[in-house]
């Protein structure tokens, strides 16, 4: 599994224009009620996980810094995982963020990331 999520992490990563993607680790044992944990350098997953959590996790990833800042579960991060859940898992992002909105979730404006010179 942690094989099939570092090259999916790497793919997504590189997709979206950014270098040096997060490495995929085992979340240690003693994690019971988690499936997974994320920071800028380390995906932390269960040995199993549905591909919105490696997704949620990766918006963790890219919402954090190499310093240990993060947004949490902020506006900036909901941004970055309606984005993802958008673009991979094909989910209707105007309905993500209306739920959000419901939900009293404030959702961060349109996640950008640069894309990679097509040489043109």
């Amino acid at each position: 599994m942690r094989d099939q999520a570092q090259g999916m992490v790497d793919a997504i990563w590189a997709d979206i224009g950014l270098r040096y993607p997060p490495k995929i680790a085992a979340l240690p044992a003693q994690a019971k009620t988690l499936i997974g944990r994320a920071d800028r350098l380390t995906i932390e997953l269960a040995p199993r996980v549905p591909s919105w959590c490696l997704l949620h996790e990766l918006a963790h990833s890219i919402t954090s810094t190499v310093e240990g800042e993060s947004d949490g579960h902020g506006a900036q991060f909901l941004a970055a995982y309606v984005f993802l859940l958008a673009r991979y898992l094909r989910l209707d992002q105007h309905k993500l963020r209306a739920s959000a909105g419901r939900a009293g979730l404030a959702v961060g404006s349109e996640f950008c990331v640069s894309q990679p010179d097509s040489g043109l």
